[in-house]
C-alpha cells in the first residue's frame, strides 16, 4: 500500500558467548575445507577450543591480553595436562587467533607473543621382535573372530599404519596380489606401503573365510576391509581394545596401544638396516625429524655400528 512503511524484521543479538562459539565453528570448517586437515585433527581442534571457552568464562577474545594467555597456560597445567597435551592446546590457540586475524575480526593477535611450552622428550613405548611375534599369535580359535583379529595385528605391525589408517582401510586400497595396500594419513595424504607374506595370508583367510558372514549383517554392502560383528568399519576404539586384550594375553607391558605397534615397526626396520627416509616414506611422515625419534630408541644398533667401524672400537 502506497505511504506505508515496510517493517524489517531485525535479526536477533548474539551475545558475546555465541558469537565466539560461531567464530569456533567458522575456524573448524576452514581447517576441514581449505586447510584439508582430516576429521580426526578438526575435532581435537575443537575438543581444546571448547577447553578455552569454557577458561574463557565472562571473558572475551577479542580483548584477550598476553598476560591473560599465559594465565591459560597456568591453568592448563592446574588441569593435569601432558606438557604435550597443553603444548597442542596453545598451537590451537595460536592457530584459532590467527585465522581471526585473517578474516579482519581481530587486529591485534596477542597469541603471537605467547611463548612455547616446552614438551617433555617421551620414547616411544617398542616390544621386542619376540613379544611382537607372541602379540601376533594371541588371537584362539575360541575368540569372537580370530582370523580378523589376526589380520589386523598382522597389518599393524606389516604396515606401521596408524589405528585410524587401518580403520580406513577399504577393499579398493588393499593389493594382495601385489603385495602392497593404499594408506590415507593425516591431510588426507596417500602413500604404498608394502605388505609381508604374513599379512597378506592372514588377510587372505579372513576375507574368505570371516568377513563374507560379517558383511552379511550389514544394512549395505561395506567397503571397508576390517569390519565389526554388524557388519559396520571396525572404529578406532574397537582397535584400541582389540590391541589391550592381546597385548594383555601375551604378557606384554600395560600400555601397549596400537601406535605401540607402528613403533615396534619403525624401530625394527631401523634395527635391520633399513634407510631413515625410508622408513619416514613408510610411515607418512611430512618431517623426518619426527622419524629421527627411533635412531634414540634404537642405540644398540649404532653401538653395533661403531664397534665395527671405528678404530679405536
Amino acid at each position: 500500500m502506497a505511504g506505508s512503511k515496510r517493517h524489517l524484521v531485525r535479526p536477533a543479538r548474539q551475545s558475546a558467548g555465541e558469537r565466539q562459539l560461531r567464530w569456533v565453528q567458522a575456524f573448524l570448517n576452514y581447517l576441514r575445507s581449505e586447510c584439508h586437515l582430516s576429521d580426526n585433527t578438526v575435532q581435537a581442534y575443537r575438543r581444546d577450543l571448547i577447553r578455552l571457552y569454557r577458561w574463557l568464562d565472562s571473558r572475551q577474545i577479542l580483548t584477550l591480553t598476553v598476560r591473560d594467555l599465559s594465565d591459560y597456560a597456568s591453568w592448563l597445567r592446574e588441569e593435569k595436562l601432558s606438557s604435550a597435551s597443553a603444548a597442542r592446546h596453545l598451537v590451537a590457540v595460536r592457530m584459532f587467533f590467527r585465522y581471526l586475524q585473517l578474516e579482519g575480526i581481530m587486529r591485534d593477535n596477542a597469541a603471537e607473543l605467547l611463548g612455547s611450552q616446552k614438551r617433555a622428550e617421551r620414547m616411544p613405548t617398542v616390544m621386542s621382535a619376540e613379544m611382537v611375534y607372541q602379540f601376533l599369535e594371541s588371537p584362539r580359535p575360541t575368540d569372537g573372530y580370530p582370523l580378523r583379529d589376526r589380520a589386523l595385528l598382522e597389518l599393524l605391525y606389516a604396515t606401521g599404519c596408524r589405528a585410524s589408517e587401518v580403520a580406513h582401510l577399504s577393499l579398493h586400497d588393499l593389493h594382495l596380489k601385489e603385495r602392497f595396500c593404499k594408506c590415507r594419513g593425516k591431510g588426507n595424504k596417500q602413500r604404498l606401503v608394502p605388505l609381508n607374506a604374513t599379512a597378506i595370508e592372514c588377510l587372505g583367510a579372513y576375507l574368505e573365510r570371516e568377513r563374507p558372514t560379517l558383511a552379511a549383517r550389514a544394512p549395505q554392502p561395506a567397503e571397508w576391509v576390517l569390519l565389526s560383528r554388524r557388519g559396520l568399519g571396525l572404529r578406532r576404539e574397537a582397535i584400541w581394545e582389540l590391541v589391550k586384550k592381546y597385548a594383555l594375553r601375551a604378557g606384554a607391558p600395560a600400555n601397549i596401544s596400537p601406535h605401540s605397534l607402528r613403533h615396534s615397526f619403525a624401530t625394527h626396520l631401523l634395527a635391520g638396516g633399513a634407510d631413515l627416509r625410508q622408513v619416514q616414506e613408510l610411515l607418512g611422515h611430512a618431517n623426518i625429524a619426527t622419524t629421527q625419534i627411533y635412531t634414540h630408541v634404537d642405540s644398540s644398533r649404532l653401538k653395533a655400528v661403531h664397534q665395527r667401524f671405528h678404530p679405536r672400537a
